[in-house]
């Protein structure tokens, strides 16, 4: 560790001691977005300090202490949603319940929309109105797991193709269709209850 990442992490506010008082909303926030479960996100943020303090010694200080866990944390949700796709069957959910026939109620015989397009307005308007980000949750929480789960890994964590093939093994086709009903799903929950 060099002089700079000793400073920063001997006894000031980005000492280990302090880490969960300075970061622990930060950190627990940013994991229940992604998991949208809060006992898994306590789990993965706990998981996180404890990697982080195991790892200290290796913190250059090139970046801010809250950089730094969060770039662990994202490993560590990278391994939860590794740990439940290995528990649980990753046969075809998307196609379930209310979604199932997204793409056959959106679309006429002849590839025509069957509804009207909404005019959303300005959308850097609608990004700022607080209701749109309650309405967007909302949405996302009523949309298949796995459809939600994949987009936001790469709309939220930038996460690449590759990567997300790779932890879930399927293929980047598989994938893309997943994101074209996930965008569907939104398109119409947003359409239905903002706009």
């Amino acid at each position: 560790m060099n002089d700079q990442g000793t400073a920063k992490m001997d006894g000031g506010i980005d000492s280990p001691e302090h880490w969960l008082t300075a970061h622990g909303d930060a950190l627990y926030r940013y994991a229940l977005s992604r998991l949208r479960d809060e006992h898994k996100a306590e789990e993965v943020v706990q998981e996180t300090l404890l990697a982080a303090l195991q790892a200290r010694e290796r913190f250059t200080g090139g970046a801010s202490v809250r950089t730094w866990l969060i770039g662990i944390l994202k490993h560590k949700i990278l391994d939860q949603f590794r740990r439940e796709s290995r528990e649980v069957s990753l046969g075809d959910p998307e196609t379930s319940g209310d979604d199932g026939d997204i793409v056959e109620r959106s679309f006429s015989g002849d590839g025509h929309w069957t509804m009207r397009i909404a005019d959303w307005g300005n959308p850097e308007k609608a990004l700022e109105d607080g209701q749109f980000w309650a309405v967007l949750e909302y949405c996302l929480e009523h949309m298949p797991e796995r459809q939600a789960r994949l987009f936001l890994m790469r709309e939220l964590q930038e996460e690449s193709t590759e990567t997300i093939c790779a932890h879930f093994n399927i293929t980047p086709a598989n994938l893309w269709a997943i994101f074209y009903r996930a965008r569907l799903s939104l398109r119409n929950c947003l359409e239905s209850h903002f706009l």
